[in-house]
């Protein structure tokens, strides 16, 4: 089994959430109707919720791939579920209320956007498009709809992200003013959509999205410059995929970030990924990464690991809760937008070879 599909699997209960813990049923105000087109992302994060969220239904699945359609339908959270190899067949034929949507990047924006025509709330994969002319049609979509939309960046709600951030806000580290941000993975089997440009929109938008929005999320910095360099090193099978980048940002206090990023992880070592953060401010330096947990130090303590951490949380549930019960997002729209601001800012500069300005996206306040 290759490492993508170990690590997306929802047959195999990844939910990629770091805890097991069970989270409490939530009650809404009426039945959601839930479909699902494409299955080649992270349909776990969508799915993994369901044991815990009475009143979603998952009604139908749309996918191209009949093997991936069946695999789905073998889960006892899919009972019941129609599927279509069609999602433009699915969304004419099924009444919806909200629609995941987790196949190919080069196709999320066509989806997206006949959805919100639809007034579907959408969860959505990451990014949002390949490309601005994309991304633009997406944010006037919805606006012209009034719908709700999330993204899949569910590591701002894993109990070590969420930590540093609430250290970050007790300004036990001072003012930040640098950051230092990794992601390496195994390249595992990547599908044909991946290894062309036109489908894929680059390393930078696709895994740096991630790691752009735990910067803000833990430092409560904005990303304002940004000067990249992204190549294919060995590996000629990856085609147009990137698997070595690396972006310098500046800070809004002027401080600086440093992203980077690779796909030569070994097939040996023991996990998919290694993804590491660093924060360094004025007054100490809190990090994490998986095998030495979230550790801190700072002008009056001796380094130490931060052994108590927030419980997990569900950024689905989270989206749910913000559609039927009127709640803030932890995730906000301003946050989506900009992350894609950021990612596709990094990406021009290693295409144009120079500093590219971020954009400060009006459409989310």
């Amino acid at each position: 089994m290759s490492s993508r599909f170990t690590r997306r699997s929802w047959l195999a209960g990844t939910a990629a959430l770091p805890a097991a813990e069970a989270f409490q049923p939530l009650r809404l105000p009426r039945k959601v109707r839930l479909a699902l087109i494409g299955l080649d992302g992270h349909t776990g994060e969508i799915l993994g919720p369901l044991k815990d969220l009475p009143d979603v239904e998952l009604t139908a699945v749309a996918d191209p791939n009949p093997r991936a359609r069946a695999g789905v339908l073998r889960n006892p959270r899919a009972t019941g579920a129609r599927e279509y190899g069609d999602y433009r067949q699915m969304l004419e034929r099924e009444p919806l209320d909200v629609v995941g949507i987790c196949g190919s990047n080069g196709d999320r924006a066509d989806q997206i956007v006949a959805c919100a025509e639809r007034k579907l709330h959408v969860a959505a994969e990451k990014p949002l498009a390949v490309d601005r002319a994309g991304f633009e049609r997406v944010k006037q979509a919805v606006k012209r709809n009034g719908i709700r939309l999330t993204m899949l960046l569910p590591m701002r709600f894993w109990p070590a992200y969420a930590a540093i951030r609430q250290i970050v806000q007790a300004g036990e580290i001072g003012e930040v003013a640098q950051i230092s941000g990794q992601k390496s993975y195994k390249v595992g089997e990547r599908p044909q959509w991946m290894r062309r440009h036109a489908t894929f929109g680059g390393t930078i938008p696709f895994i740096g999205i991630h790691m752009v929005d735990l910067m803000r999320f833990t430092s409560g910095r904005e990303l304002v410059e940004a000067v990249s360099f992204q190549n294919r090193i060995g590996f000629p099978e990856l085609g147009d995929m990137e698997n070595t980048t690396g972006t310098l940002f500046r800070l809004d206090n002027g401080g600086v970030a440093v992203l980077r990023m690779d796909y030569l992880r070994p097939e040996t070592a023991p996990t998919h990924g290694d993804d590491r953060i660093r924060l360094a401010g004025t007054r100490g330096i809190v990090e994490y990464q998986e095998s030495t947990g979230v550790t801190l130090v700072t002008r009056s303590r001796k380094p130490r690991v931060v052994a108590e951490l927030p419980p997990p949380g569900s950024l689905f549930t989270d989206f749910l809760k913000s559609v039927y019960l009127g709640e803030k997002p932890s995730l906000t729209l301003f946050d989506i937008y900009q992350a894609n601001q950021v990612v596709l800012a990094a990406r021009e500069s290693a295409e144009r070879h120079e500093i590219v300005p971020v954009r400060r996206d009006p459409d989310a306040g």
